[in-house]
């Protein structure tokens, strides 16, 4: 089976329509704006990217961002197209974050989920990510309730340990090309 060629790129205003066809599937009615985003882009304390495929296409597949706040980053979005969900790039998405994380010194990641999405949460899970706490009534469209997930610090020998071991595996699953 061939590997899917892929890159990523920061985000720049000129991906925004593309996300949003994916913001709008992923989330529905309760999604960001165009100028949501664009505010994002410009925001100091944002860190923002997108996967497209790295060929003559760059078809955009998935984006994420987190904030970075003193040492630490607070996961504001994360989405794939529905037609490459289950194909790992959400893991991918959530690497480029922690890696980018080492770099800012950040020591934890936090982030709300719904408490319906149990395959992003088993995806948290996977990275080191426990629940604590609920947020009620946090998605305004349905008034579900956020699962509020954090990380130990990113920096502990075993979370250190078990990201390498991921990392490594999810490279031999990928062709990656980063563009940073």
């Amino acid at each position: 089976m061939e590997k899917l060629k892929i890159k990523i790129n920061k985000m720049r205003k000129k991906d925004i329509s593309s996300i949003m066809e994916i913001e709008r599937k992923a989330y529905g009615t309760f999604h960001w704006s165009e100028s949501g985003f664009e505010a994002e882009i410009e925001n100091s304390l944002g860190n923002y990217f997108v996967i497209k495929t790295d060929d003559d296409r760059e078809e955009l597949l998935g984006y994420c961002g987190f904030w970075a706040i003193l040492e630490e980053a607070h996961i504001t979005t994360i989405a794939v197209k529905d037609t490459y969900r289950g194909h790992h790039l959400g893991e991918l998405l959530l690497q480029q974050m922690i890696d980018t994380g080492y770099q800012k010194d950040i020591k934890w990641f936090t982030l709300e989920v719904r408490m319906s999405n149990i395959v992003a949460q088993e995806l948290y899970k996977k990275y080191g990510f426990q629940s604590l706490g609920l947020r009620k009534k946090y998605y305004q469209d349905t008034q579900e309730d956020a699962l509020i997930m954090w990380t130990e610090s990113i920096w502990s020998e075993k979370f250190k340990t078990k990201y390498t071991e991921l990392k490594n595996n999810l490279q031999e699953k990928l062709d990656i090309t980063t563009n940073l």
